[in-house]
């Protein structure tokens, strides 16, 4: 019974501490803190989101590659339109493209493919680019932190002729506080914003990869 009133008060301390802390920092630290932690749940949420994103894009399907062999290889080319529709992947999206050129010259074909490619990695690069802006702008905003804590700090100590360390305690938690907080909200952005780019590379290296093996087919059939 004592161990949990003891918890229970050093708890209930914690949390007090916790709310001085806050109010000691005033309104200026915390909006910056406000600010990045609104910024950390954007990035994190950019990160499981793209994510899962780009592990669906990522999955292949041997039984619809060597379909599309086969269509082609019989001439069937609607058949292999229709299971291109019935798909729901970049590369048959991009396989389709081709094939609504068949009867064009393999240059044409390549560039539907090609500009179909392009529009798969933008969708998979959509909201990529904000974590990289995240990581720069998460410790700026925490510097912000920082100079308004030191304006705290030197305003009392104008304000008064003899300041004591706690008299100084507001600005110095707003400074460190705030910087520590924009460091850390930036190194996640930046650590997911290089993951997520690494995995869409090697989505792009697959689908080039698989429109090669696609390319070589039709100039091998015609």
């Amino acid at each position: 019974m004592g161990i949990l009133l003891q918890a229970q008060i050093t708890t209930t301390t914690e949390q007090d501490n916790f709310m001085d802390m806050l109010s000691n920092m005033g309104i200026g630290g915390n909006i910056v803190m406000a600010v990045l932690l609104l910024l950390s749940i954007l990035a994190i949420y950019i990160l499981v989101e793209r994510y899962f994103a780009i592990r669906k894009e990522s999955l292949e399907d041997e039984n619809f590659l060597m379909s599309i062999r086969k269509f082609v290889e019989e001439k069937n080319i609607d058949q292999a339109k229709k299971l291109c529709k019935n798909t729901d992947s970049p590369i048959s999206r991009m396989i389709e493209k081709g094939l609504d050129r068949i009867d064009k010259p393999m240059t044409d074909i390549s560039s539907s493919i090609e500009n179909q490619g392009k529009l798969e990695i933008y969708k998979m690069d959509n909201k990529i680019a904000n974590l990289a802006t995240i990581s720069g702008a998460a410790p700026m905003i925490g510097f912000l932190g920082t100079v308004i804590g030191m304006i705290i700090a030197f305003q009392k100590m104008a304000r008064e002729t003899t300041v004591s360390p706690a008299d100084l305690a507001g600005g110095i938690y707003t400074a460190m506080i705030t910087t520590a907080a924009g460091l850390v909200v930036g190194i996640i952005a930046y650590i997911s914003y290089n993951y997520l780019v690494n995995k869409v590379d090697k989505v792009i290296f697959q689908l080039e990869a698989r429109t090669t093996e696609f390319l070589d087919l039709l100039h091998h059939n015609d």
